[in-house]
């Protein structure tokens, strides 16, 4: 599971926006401004067929500061990614 779901700066951080883009989904903020420090990414790759699904996170990040529930707070009602 990605860590920026508990971290304080998941709104603003460029990581996450990038991430956000890379699973299709509405990105919490169009205009980043933080840069994390040394994030790491796991990238699973799973051949489905025809189709490679790819699944991008964030597992380790520097800059990591802990908000539990802080992309809960931002997207009330909607299932916390995974």
């Amino acid at each position: 599971m990605c860590v920026c779901i508990n971290c304080h700066y998941v709104d603003r951080c460029f990581t996450y926006h990038a991430v956000e883009g890379q699973h299709e989904q509405p990105h919490l903020t169009e205009t980043p401004d933080f840069e994390p420090n040394e994030p790491s990414i796991n990238v699973n790759i799973r051949p489905r067929g025809d189709i490679i699904e790819m699944e991008w996170d964030v597992v380790g990040c520097l800059s990591f500061k802990e908000e539990k529930g802080k992309w809960s707070k931002l997207r009330p009602g909607e299932l916390v990614p995974t």
